[in-house]
């Protein structure tokens, strides 16, 4: 989600809870956000005993653990937002000029209509009449105007305003301090919206999906001051009714939603902390679980009540080792490969994660648009491991080394055990690990001065179905995400890239981000290794519940029928 997603991204642990199968959580990106992830039990961090009890049954209250594996958000604000688990209360209660569909395609939001000029480069949005804050104050195109210069103010450091609104004229100008306002984003009336991109984008729409985009209330903002989304004054379909933090967050369905179908359940509560949500599940405490580790084995079993209740989700997601290309040994393409070589993924799938997750041998997830089924995977290979390093240009004198994880429990996640330990037995090489919390982790890779780690873990989920979502936000050499992921720079991809992105041509645009992604794992920038799946148990009594494969707004299309 991201930052992306930027958007993603831009959607932590080996990178932060495998989502819902592992249970994942959360950044960037945008979204494409990215997360970590890392083996959970299905606990959450201690919190108050009494968290559960103020999560009333009732047939118009929908009870769900928290946003990937709980925990508070890291914030609430969509200019802001670049980590799955904020997304997912974000796009519910904020909306922007288009969204997803269930199926994953965009669609109108807000802008019940556009068109697109002959150049391909101006894009005018007409606005439904019928859109109120959640005060009740009508939303005007002036009010979009304002959302996007916001995001693109320097002063409030969006890590996503550039890889979501940067191709919109005048946004980077505007972040970077070289114009006061978006000139490419013009106010025609009420309801009419213009908005004018650098060139041509076939993917420009889909950005526009994430929460950068997302239309927000002055009002609210300048008034409510640091603290403004403790009371967001949104557009979505529920409104934030209370947030007690390490608690819960409760949110109450607005009646003045503007789409169909309008939300259902009364109020949504989600539970971010205070014991086993297995167990509040199995206690009819809550109306949906994710599956972890250590139940995946009964939720599996044919002969368990379980089982009836089970559903799986593939996920437009992809969690990687990142290689810091700026940062000795990993500016040597022949150190990377070699790390490469030198780790069972496969081994790590079935053991750490019994299988829950898919091996990834591709940037790209399967079910994204432009996925391509690769043709062997990924290969383990120790001799050649060796040879590779003897041949780079650290043989025999490798500086220290560093991994940097979220860890889990205290202790650093089995899964980045597993990979030191074979770097160990195959390279004879020694990688400390340093844990740090997924926050830190997030703002340091961001940090002005660079992203200080040589190597870490982090998954992306996509922000929208897209491969531009993953191909460019991730390893363009002008992308903002990448320059806090990994900093690959190679000329040619980047000029594959941006042939794919003017492309109109469906296949043809497919040919060539497999073309660049080719090119980007053979450089091995990151080392792919799993697409997560979402197992998922859910009452019977509750209809319309969906799983998607990316974030999107999906609790409007709940119901309960006790």
């Amino acid at each position: 989600m991201s930052q992306n997603g930027q958007s993603n991204r831009l959607l932590v642990g080996i990178v932060v809870i495998l989502l819902v199968a592992l249970c994942g959580a959360v950044c960037v990106g945008g979204a494409a956000m990215l997360f970590l992830m890392q083996p959970s039990d299905g606990s959450v961090r201690p919190a108050s005993a009494t968290a559960v009890a103020v999560a009333p049954s009732g047939k118009n209250i929908l009870r769900l653990p928290g946003a990937m594996g709980g925990g508070d958000p890291d914030t609430l604000d969509p200019a802001r937002v670049s980590d799955a688990r904020s997304s997912e209360y974000v796009v519910e209660i904020f909306s922007g000029l288009v969204t997803l569909s269930p199926d994953l395609k965009v669609v109108p939001d807000i802008a019940e209509r556009w068109e697109v000029s002959q150049d391909r480069k101006t894009y005018t949005f007409y606005l439904r009449q019928n859109v109120k804050f959640h005060d009740g104050r009508p939303v005007t195109a002036q009010d979009f105007k304002y959302s996007i210069e916001r995001a693109a103010n320097p002063a409030l450091a969006s890590p996503t305003a550039e890889d979501y609104l940067g191709d919109i004229v005048g946004v980077k100008e505007k972040l970077a301090r070289r114009a006061a306002e978006v000139s490419g984003v013009q106010v025609v009336d009420d309801y009419t919206l213009k908005i004018t991109i650098d060139a041509p984008k076939s993917y420009f729409l889909a950005k526009l999906t994430y929460p950068t985009a997302f239309v927000v209330d002055k009002n609210n903002v300048e008034r409510g001051g640091r603290t403004w989304t403790d009371k967001p004054n949104g557009t979505g379909p529920f409104k934030l009714k209370e947030y007690v933090r390490a608690q819960r967050i409760v949110l109450a369905r607005n009646e003045n939603f503007y789409l169909d179908p309008k939300p259902s359940v009364d109020e949504v509560y989600f539970i971010i902390g205070g014991g086993s949500f297995m167990t509040m599940y199995e206690n009819g405490d809550l109306e949906s679980v994710f599956v972890s580790l250590s139940d995946i084995e009964r939720a599996s079993d044919p002969s368990s009540p379980l089982n009836k209740e089970l559903s799986i989700s593939p996920q437009l997601n992809t969690h990687f080792i990142i290689f810091n290309t700026r940062k000795p040994p990993f500016d040597d393409v022949k150190v990377r490969q070699a790390f490469a070589l030198a780790i069972n993924r496969q081994q790590i799938m079935d053991v750490v994660y019994r299988k829950m997750p898919l091996l990834a041998d591709t940037i790209l997830p399967p079910g994204m648009p432009g996925y391509v089924e690769p043709s062997s995977s990924l290969e383990y290979n120790p001799a050649r491991a060796k040879q590779l390093l003897a041949e780079s240009k650290y043989a025999d004198k490798l500086p220290d080394i560093t991994w940097t994880t979220t860890g889990a429990g205290g202790s650093a996640a089995q899964d980045v055990q597993a990979v030191t330990a074979m770097l160990k037995e195959n390279l004879g090489v020694t990688v400390s690990i340093q844990q740090t919390d997924f926050g830190t982790l997030i703002n340091q890779t961001h940090a002005p001065s660079g992203n200080p780690y040589q190597m870490y873990d982090m998954g992306w989920i996509a922000d929208y179905a897209d491969p531009q979502d993953f191909l460019e936000i991730l390893f363009h050499s002008n992308s903002a995400q990448n320059r806090s992921w990994s900093a690959y720079s190679n000329p040619a991809v980047d000029q594959l890239l941006d042939q794919a992105g003017a492309e109109t041509d469906t296949t043809r645009r497919f040919a060539l981000y497999h073309q660049a992604e080719q090119m980007i794992l053979a450089d091995y920038p990151v080392i792919p290794l799993m697409h997560s799946r979402d197992y998922w148990l859910t009452k019977p009594y509750v209809k319309g519940m969906i799983y998607p494969a990316l974030i999107i707004p999906r609790l409007r299309y709940v119901s309960l029928e006790r």
